[in-house]
């Protein structure tokens, strides 16, 4: 796969798969334009980097459609200034994005390869505002390389109910992207929280994605 080909292919991805789901954001474009999706899927993946599928990871993970990663970027509008936590690194990919939109990002995955393979891809591209923890963050993190709360929050693998303790990370101003349900019901989601400290919550739309390693399943109602 060669340079001019990767290069048409995420043009085309752009054109063909981003702009017509509405992401019309000039700095999101900007991201997906300018960062190169083939150099975080697995190899024997990487013709495949610009398609419109969940490529598979290992540990039965998959990186979210292109189309998903590129609402969640315009819906989070990051800045300059903005603290982010990733919980779910998998690929890099999305923290790579993330990362060039903002201040400093925390990453944060319970496999440790998914944190050896994706710091290698993020210091690659001379990526250096990222700090990698391997752990189970599955019912929140500790904050101690953000004391002051996060900005930003992203939950890269489903949740079947989004736990309190996430929101509570949550800086006045700061907002949560998030898919919430079990399949077959899924909402790519978002939850802002507002300077009186209250937080709303936005459907933005449906889709599927696997759930997060030791997610908790809310106990199934018996008659």
């Amino acid at each position: 796969m060669n340079t001019a080909f990767e290069e048409k292919a995420r043009f085309n991805m752009i054109e063909q798969q981003i702009r017509p789901w509405d992401v019309l954001d000039p700095c999101t474009l900007e991201l997906l334009e300018n960062i190169p999706r083939e150099a975080f899927v697995p190899e024997n993946y990487r013709p495949l980097a610009y398609a419109d599928i969940g490529i598979p990871l290992p540990h039965d993970q998959v990186m979210m459609h292109p189309i998903v990663e590129a609402r969640m970027l315009q819906a989070l509008g990051l800045t300059k200034s903005d603290n982010v936590l990733e919980i779910g690194t998998g690929s890099g990919y999305v923290t790579s994005m993330l990362a060039a939109a903002s201040h400093h990002v925390t990453s944060v995955d319970i496999q440790p390869d998914f944190i050896s393979e994706a710091g290698k891809r993020l210091a690659a591209h001379q990526i250096e505002n990222v700090t990698l923890e391997c752990g189970d963050a599955a019912q929140g993190w500790n904050n101690t390389n953000s004391p002051n709360g996060y900005d930003a929050i992203v939950i890269t693998g489903s949740v079947p109910t989004l736990p309190q303790s996430y929101a509570s990370l949550l800086n006045r101003g700061g907002r949560i992207f998030a898919i919430i349900g079990q399949a077959p019901v899924m909402h790519a989601t978002l939850l802002c929280r507002t300077d009186d400290g209250e937080l709303t919550q936005e459907r933005l739309f449906e889709t599927e994605l696997p759930p997060l390693v030791n997610a908790t399943t809310p106990p199934s109602f018996v008659f």
